[in-house]
């Protein structure tokens, strides 16, 4: 394929001005002094100084990204999918509304200052680092699939090699996030959205003109060609058999898969650090939840535009036009947004909305770089290794890690092929494992670190004992009404993992406390000091500092011992006759 020198002159031109806006706001960010802030706590959350508008944009942005736009397109274009299976858009949205209903206002009232610190301190630092590993890896994914996105796009369109297109638009996201943090991410975020929404609304009325293209409405004739013969989410045997359009048809035997995309969706939208990142930044716990529940309503009006191009390559003669097959047939669902822009819409046109959509995607790959980076430089390095670590060196913690997670993303996005299968195995991870944490840990105080271990465990071994054909791993164990000949779990065993992984963290915990407080299991075995601690406090024999508090009262003098507790101080039951004149406390 020849290279499109004019796209590419729109890709530098949309990725200079990323870069700029990276850049200004990195300097932006230095010359403002956060009111005693820590150094790596303003990389983090830029001193908690948003304004409503650009917290409702980035907040947005959390979800609306190269996955997402790219991922809607490719379901609804589909022919194995289509309308009814695309649930990203809208369970996203719901989650977004869901964590500002729940999560977002108590979180952001404690001040935290990323996701895990209430686990780090209600659980220990070690389950705290262990919670770290899911939420890096679902950070992983989300990155690679952004890049994976933003390769085929260019790639397809440009006429550029993918690796080398992933590679450069890489390192110039972690390029100006390691200058400026969450400043660059978020005033990023708000020209990403801005480039999506003009950029694809402007093709949209071209696409939908072109003489290729049939009426959306009426999809059947057009797609006879790229039926599959049997209507399975994986099966990918094509024929000659009429079909039900872009909006795809409700079969009740995957009813229970519905439902377990449907629950993984908008629960596991929800414990993501780039989400709370966004969430502990806001100046109030009023205006962390409200934003929350805005960018719920932004998510569903960014992913209109990708449906409508979903629906217009559903309509259109493919082996008429000049790219001359059927994206679905040759495996290309994926590439769809990119090849309506490429080949529906005239030049000048596709210049606009390539170049957006382009740097668009790669401006999006910073915020989950960010997130885990922030994890582990405050989570596992300062908490776990080095407590005495200075805020110079927590930085360059920071600045390395998003080296390292920007790397690894890469890789991934150079290996795994499915977009919207890295978009959905992103919230499969944080959905079975950190939901039911999240919930124990911000709304049940009563749980204790064995609890949250054995969930841990338990959730891990159900989702993996599942299997995940985008990993090769066959399942272990088949659940209810499993389909030997596709191979498909029919049963929604990732809301069931999950259920399970949240009873488990309840009950072993109510479990252990009963015993332990009931001294069923001696206090010596409580290797995570979740109970020892408090029941010596409370033993008759425990040491107790005692003060003496001495009180001229005119012509009497009052003696007051009394232990220093917690509780106010326990005081003699002789009445004051006049107030006391000097206290002198001797401990």
């Amino acid at each position: 394929m020849a290279v499109n020198i004019p796209g590419i002159i729109a890709i530098v031109i949309f990725y200079l001005a990323i870069l700029s806006i990276g850049v200004w706001a990195a300097r932006r960010g230095a010359s403002k002094e956060a009111d005693g802030a820590p150094r790596s706590e303003r990389v983090m959350l830029a001193g908690r100084d948003f304004g409503v508008f650009v917290g409702i944009m980035t907040m947005t942005a959390t979800w609306v990204g190269g996955g997402y736009i790219n991922g809607t397109a490719e379901v609804i274009f589909d022919p194995l999918q289509g309308f009814i299976w695309c649930q990203a858009p809208f369970g996203y949205s719901i989650g977004l509304v869901l964590g500002g209903l729940f999560f977002a206002k108590k979180m952001r009232s404690e001040g935290y200052v990323t996701m895990l610190d209430p686990f780090q301190q209600r659980y220990g630092e070690r389950m705290g680092g262990l919670l770290f590993i899911p939420a890096l890896l679902a950070d992983v994914c989300w990155c690679g699939a952004i890049l994976a996105a933003l390769g085929a796009t260019l790639s397809v369109v440009l006429g550029l090699n993918f690796t080398l297109s992933v590679i450069i638009s890489a390192a110039i996201a972690v390029f100006y996030t390691l200058l400026g943090g969450l400043y660059s991410v978020v005033y990023t975020d708000v020209l990403q959205l801005f480039c999506i929404f003009v950029g694809l609304w402007i093709s949209i009325p071209f696409a939908l003109t072109n003489t290729l293209v049939s009426n959306i409405g009426n999809t059947t004739l057009t797609r006879l060609l790229y039926t599959p013969v049997n209507a399975s989410v994986y099966n990918r045997t094509f024929n000659e058999t009429e079909t039900t359009g872009w909006y795809g048809t409700w079969d009740m035997k995957y009813t229970g898969v519905w439902i377990d995309f449907a629950m993984l969706l908008m629960c596991g939208g929800i414990p993501w650090q780039c989400y709370f990142q966004r969430v502990l930044s806001s100046k109030s716990p009023a205006r962390a939840q409200w934003l929350s529940i805005a960018a719920g309503l932004g998510c569903v009006i960014m992913s209109i535009p990708s449906i409508l191009i979903g629906a217009i390559g559903a309509s259109t003669d493919w082996p008429k036009t000049a790219y001359g097959k059927d994206p679905a047939v040759e495996g290309q669902a994926s590439l769809i947004l990119p090849l309506v822009l490429q080949y529906l819409t005239p030049t000048w046109v596709s210049f606009f909305g390539l170049g957006a959509v382009s740097a668009a995607v790669m401006s999006s790959a910073d915020s989950s770089v960010l997130a885990s980076s922030s994890l582990f430089a405050r989570n596992v390095y300062k908490l776990i290794f080095r407590q005495k670590a200075t805020e110079t060196e927590l930085v360059w913690v920071i600045r390395l890690s998003l080296f390292v997670v920007g790397t690894m993303a890469t890789a991934l996005a150079l290996t795994v092929k499915s977009i919207y299968g890295l978009f959905l195995l992103c919230g499969d991870l944080v959905f079975v494992i950190l939901f039911p944490q999240l919930v124990c840990v911000v709304h049940l105080k009563f749980t204790n670190t064995y609890g949250s271990l054995c969930g841990y465990i338990v959730g891990m071994v159900l989702r993996i004992c599942g299997g995940e054909s985008l990993l090769s791993i066959d399942p272990v164990i088949k659940y209810p009404y499993y389909d030997e000949t596709e191979e498909l779990q029919l049963f929604p065993f990732r809301a069931f993992a999950m259920l399970c992984s949240f009873l488990t963290i309840v009950v072993v915990s109510i479990l252990l406390k009963l015993l332990f407080e009931g001294e069923k299991i001696p206090m010596k075995y409580d290797v995570a000091d979740c109970f020892r601690s408090e029941a010596e406090q409370r033993r008759p024999d425990h040491p107790r500092d005692t003060e003496v508090v001495l009180l001229p009262l005119g012509h009497r003098s009052e003696i007051v011992l009394s232990e220093r507790t917690e509780e106010p101080r326990r005081r003699s039951s002789i009445p004051c006759e006049h107030p006391p004149l000097l206290r002198e406390e001797c401990v």
